[in-house]
């Protein structure tokens, strides 16, 4: 993940303490948040590193449960995101690990809403901004800064060539796709920046595409 520009670095507007173990955080939940799709029922929460040793005092804690909230990092709803939680029914598990990751700044959140499931596991990088390293499993190195394409598939021939086919006939311009897969000839996972907002008419006519299971749009801007 680069940075853009130098506000990249001092960080984002935000409720403090910190831009990477506060705003970092919320993001990451918040991205959780909008895999899912809808407000959970549980959030199981995991931090590890710096995470585990000081969520409390710069309130990590506080931040990944707004964000799964879906409140931004500037939202003063911010610190009193636990009760909010509570009265709004969704139970939340805490804990901690003392597993090595590659970053200190890491987080696993597993929400549930039904019978629907996400798993994420991000970090948070500096200056607010966060990378999501797995998605339900799914190896990725995504900062979703920018509108991202999610389509789960299955893996075979022809699947990237037909989305970038969609893609080109609307004239939308790739920066980055990303695939990955838990193993050959199973279920694969494609992401893909784009240069503008896709719209919902676009996402349908992907959708349709054989083999293609499911189709969403992402972005925490």
């Amino acid at each position: 993940m680069k940075y853009k520009s130098v506000f990249d670095i001092i960080g984002p507007v935000m409720v403090g303490p910190s831009s990477s173990h506060t705003a970092g955080a919320a993001r990451i939940g918040r991205m959780a948040r909008k895999l899912l799709g809808s407000q959970p029922d549980r959030a199981d929460i995991t931090f590890y590193g710096s995470f585990a040793k000081t969520y409390k005092g710069h309130g990590s804690d506080v931040a990944t449960v707004a964000g799964i909230l879906d409140f931004d990092t500037f939202d003063l709803r911010l610190k009193d995101s636990p009760q909010i939680a509570r009265d709004l029914g969704i139970e939340v598990n805490i804990s901690v690990s003392d597993e090595l990751t590659g970053h200190p700044n890491t987080s696993r959140i597993r929400l549930f809403a039904g019978e629907k499931q996400v798993e994420v596991v991000g970090v948070s990088i500096g200056g607010g901004k966060i990378e999501v390293i797995e998605i339900n499993g799914f190896a990725f190195q995504l900062g979703f800064d920018t509108p991202t394409l999610m389509v789960l598939h299955e893996d075979r021939f022809g699947m990237i060539a037909g989305v970038a086919k969609v893609l080109k006939e609307h004239r939308i311009n790739v920066g980055l796709m990303e695939v990955s897969r838990h193993e050959r000839g199973s279920r694969a996972l494609m992401a893909i920046e784009t240069d503008s907002v896709v719209s919902p008419e676009v996402l349908a006519e992907i959708s349709r595409i054989p083999h293609i299971f499911d189709v969403s749009l992402l972005s925490l801007t």
